[in-house]
């Protein structure tokens, strides 16, 4: 694999200069062509520790780096800007790199980097009340996209879905579906204030009423106290359940608060951080003393009506997390919670857990757009707004590759009508239909005898078919620089480049020619490419069309 060829030779060649490497070596490719096939920028990290001008730390790393690269493989590295180093493949790494990208087949695009390393992800979490929103949807895309790729690279990643079903939010859940019974019945009723006034709600009571529950229901509410809040989560958690699975999406777990508190899970973490010394009682209550990690104010834990925050049982479900072996947690989590992440961090710091052991990535908000107009978000106004609409109308395909196209942390503007398009505008049916081309290739060359079983890769010099090569060799990079640096666009950027420079290469170079052996050589390259798209459209959760 060319990046952990150059990776090592980086990383080699800068310690024989001196300077002390931590981290992995950055390698992307230039955005001049001119400048050479990956560009890495160590250099300019090295530089502040050492003490240096960037160009003259480069300088040194090439000096032993012209040592120790494949002159055949890799010509001489140059040094660009404030300190690029820049690196160009030869030919013979490049048919070299044909050759592996065929004899990996499915397996091309994944590593073993992460050796074992177990990684918790836990996102969507939406609170069991109603649908899943089109956050949500992002959500689920982005979180299901990063745990494929971290299992891709060697990691031993899971997924997990929170679910809210304590509190007050479901015991208004149980009395906004009490009111809608009423509803039905033709009888005065009133929702609560905080309750919830969805059609959803309606969905609730009219299931109820058709499974025959009622009654049974109104018994065990008037001994306990929130049966319909409880039998509404589980109705909701059913419906999100089926829509995530629609989605392709399937978290190894449903971890329910209910069962923080069943276990004693929140007064075990309360009397940790007790026994820690980070709890003080103040004005009846018990206060936590996250300002000693950085947050700005303390937190409490514990009402003076003796009831525990939300904070605390949060806490707990991290510490829980912990418990079970997990040497790194990732969080994705909707935008009106990034004030949380302070106290959070900062609870998981008393308990003694490294620094970067929880790591949250906040989901930025989704705008739906029609007609290069804002669709507004309202669910009365019938407007699209939740995953089901949205997959109803534009397919699992495209909405998942829409919400992987952006960085999560940047707020998406999604264009239903681009969404829809059946054409080369559309990002996701360029990349699809680049595969389903690839196919069609192969399909007519089976019909004309050509046979690529021993392919000579050196006749394969033409420019388009040499840049086409050099891309398909970076699908294991994309897939690294994703997970590194949390981005699963990294990936539909790749993809949507190989489309783009194949299809050139399809129109000025025939595959099936008055020729064997470069048909041959151009049949494999076809090949290569129907795999790396294959590859990558998999990685992600995404099909990959044989026909369009």
């Amino acid at each position: 694999m060319i990046s952990s060829y150059l990776s090592k030779a980086v990383r080699s060649a800068a310690t024989e200069a001196g300077y002390s490497l931590d981290g992995p070596v950055s390698l992307e490719t230039p955005r001049d062509p001119a400048h050479g096939d990956l560009s890495t920028n160590v250099a300019m990290q090295l530089a502040k520790g050492a003490g240096k001008p960037p160009r003259q730390v480069a300088e040194n790393i090439v000096a032993h780096l012209k040592q120790g690269l494949d002159p055949s493989r890799i010509g001489p590295p140059t040094i660009a800007g404030p300190g690029f180093i820049n690196f160009m493949f030869q030919p013979a790494l490049v048919h070299e790199g044909l050759q592996e990208i065929l004899g990996a087949g499915p397996a091309f695009g994944r590593s073993e980097w992460g050796s074992g390393q177990k990684v918790l992800l836990e996102f969507v979490s939406a609170n069991p009340t109603g649908p899943l929103n089109v956050v949500s949807a992002r959500a689920a895309a982005v979180g299901d996209g990063l745990t494929r790729l971290l299992r891709a690279c060697g990691f031993q990643a899971d997924s997990e879905f929170y679910v809210n079903d304590a509190g007050n939010q479901v015991r208004m859940l149980g009395e906004s579906v009490k009111a809608r019974l009423l509803e039905l019945d033709g009888k005065p009723f009133e929702i609560p204030e905080n309750g919830y006034h969805g059609e959803d709600v309606r969905d609730i009571a009219r299931a109820i009423r058709e499974a025959g529950l009622e009654e049974k229901l109104r018994e065990e509410d008037a001994r306990e106290g929130g049966a319909f809040g409880q039998w509404a989560v589980s109705f909701n958690l059913a419906r999100q359940k089926a829509d995530l699975e629609q989605y392709g999406v399937r978290f190894e777990r449903f971890f329910h608060e209910s069962e923080i508190h069943s276990r004693g899970l929140v007064k075990e973490s309360l009397d940790d951080l007790r026994s820690r010394g980070y709890i003080e009682e103040k004005d009846g209550a018990l206060w936590f003393r996250s300002t000693d990690f950085g947050d700005d104010k303390e937190r409490v834990v514990v009402r003076s009506s003796g009831e525990p925050t939300y904070f605390l049982a949060d806490t707990a479900y991290h510490r829980e997390k912990h418990a079970r072996g997990y040497g790194h947690a990732i969080d994705f989590w909707g935008p009106d919670h990034h004030g949380a992440v302070p106290r959070i961090k900062a609870s998981m710091a008393a308990l003694g857990y490294p620094a970067d052991w929880l790591e949250v990535v906040i989901v930025q908000q989704v705008n739906l757009r029609r007609g290069g107009q804002l669709v507004d978000m309202s669910k009365r106004a019938g407007n699209l707004v939740t995953l089901r609409e949205l997959v109803d109308e534009v397919g699992v395909d495209v909405a998942r590759f829409f919400f992987l196209m952006r960085s999560v942390t940047s707020h998406l503007d999604f264009d239903l009508d681009l969404a829809r398009e059946q054409s080369d505008k559309n990002p996701v049916f360029y990349v699809q239909y680049a595969h389903a081309r690839a196919c069609s290739v192969e399909r007519f060359a089976a019909e004309n005898g050509v046979d690529g079983a021993q392919a000579d890769f050196s006749l394969l010099k033409e420019p388009e078919e040499m840049t086409l090569i050099k891309e398909l060799m970076k699908l294991p990079l994309a897939v690294e620089m994703a997970v590194r640096l949390r981005e699963p666009m990294r990936v539909t950027n790749y993809l949507t480049s190989v489309g783009q420079m194949f299809h050139p290469f399809y129109h000025k170079h025939r595959v099936v020619t008055s020729e064997p052996a470069l048909s041959a050589a151009r049949l494999r390259l076809v090949n290569a490419v129907r795999q790396v798209l294959g590859n990558g459209l998999a990685l992600l959760g995404i099909s990959a069309p044989e026909k369009m």
